[in-house]
């Protein structure tokens, strides 16, 4: 297995959820000691008809800009896509911004397993704009997802996931299928985005929020060797630093996905020399830090007060 390959998987099986294990020489607060249990899968509404769907597997192998040019698949893209108003670059709509990036992509189009249908754009005229769209046939869903660095003061890099499917304002990545996020890593690793970046997510009312890592990166199945700690450990620091960073900004600009903020908020920066200094050195360390900021991004994102 390539090195490349063999990362990809260490992020995939990070995605079974599991709870961070309790270290003894872990300063945390007792109340912080635990992680809450994960939440149930988001419930996606609005489904479309497997009929209107079908017509995706005859593009199997075929060009992106070839199924581009299909009216049944244009009509589909802005029937899943948020009215918003999001920042790439510069202000414009997201189904402009999810274009700019589909359109002329040297990609093909995959059809997985006879059901799930990865569109992959790597044209993104600047800024290394990336983009996608995903379907599951069988269960009518819809997803896409818009990639770039930023200019506006935000996190960077930062990938968007949206769907007017979804209807929540709080979501984690093991709440979407499993089977989606498996294909967004293999399109991540085709298109060299880091295994950890600032995440959010725009439902139907068009604005953004955070999407939460809760994967542990040093979870990995029973039948294979345990990832290196000191890899695996620090993806999940650098995972829960951006949701902190990430929900500061959101926080900031009131969920706005076109918004610009150029600093932490004093009460952020406050808080991490807290955590700091709780958290102390040694061995554990590291958990306390993840431990303490996922709760704190819980609180900003309103999952807990």
């Amino acid at each position: 297995m390539s090195a490349v390959l063999a990362f990809a998987a260490l992020v995939f099986a990070a995605l079974i959820p599991a709870t961070l294990p309790a270290s003894a020489q872990d300063p945390a607060p007792a109340q912080a000691q635990l992680e809450p249990p994960p939440p149930p899968p988001v419930a996606f509404q609005n489904t479309i008809p497997s009929d209107q769907l079908t017509f995706l597997s005859a593009y199997a192998g075929r060009p992106v800009k070839e199924l581009l040019k299909d009216k049944q698949f244009r009509t589909l893209m802005k029937r899943v896509t948020p009215n918003s108003e999001y920042h790439y670059g510069r202000d414009m709509p997201l189904a402009d911004a999810r274009d700019e990036m589909l359109d002329g992509s040297l990609r093909m189009v995959d059809v997985r397993d006879g059901r799930y249908v990865m569109v992959p754009g790597n044209k993104g005229p600047y800024l290394h704009g990336r983009g996608f769209m995903w379907f599951d046939l069988k269960d009518g869903i819809a997803l896409g997802g818009v990639y770039f660095h930023p200019t506006n003061g935000e996190p960077t890099p930062t990938l968007a996931i949206f769907s007017r499917q979804l209807k929540v304002t709080t979501l984690t990545m093991t709440q979407l299928p499993l089977d989606f996020a498996s294909d967004v890593i293999q399109w991540a690793t085709q298109e060299g985005i880091p295994p950890v970046t600032t995440r959010y997510f725009i439902p139907d009312n068009g604005r953004k929020y955070v999407l939460m890592h809760d994967e542990d990166y040093c979870d990995h199945p029973a039948d294979q060797p345990p990832p290196p700690q000191d890899v695996c450990r620090q993806l999940n620091a650098d995972a829960a630093d951006a949701d902190l960073n990430a929900a500061d900004f959101m926080e900031q600009t009131h969920n706005a996905a076109n918004a610009t903020a150029w600093n932490l908020s004093p009460a952020q920066v406050t808080w991490i020399g807290i955590r700091n200094q709780s958290c102390g050195a040694g061995p554990g360390v590291a958990v306390c830090r993840v431990r303490l900021t996922r709760q704190r991004v819980r609180v900003i994102a309103g999952q807990q007060h």
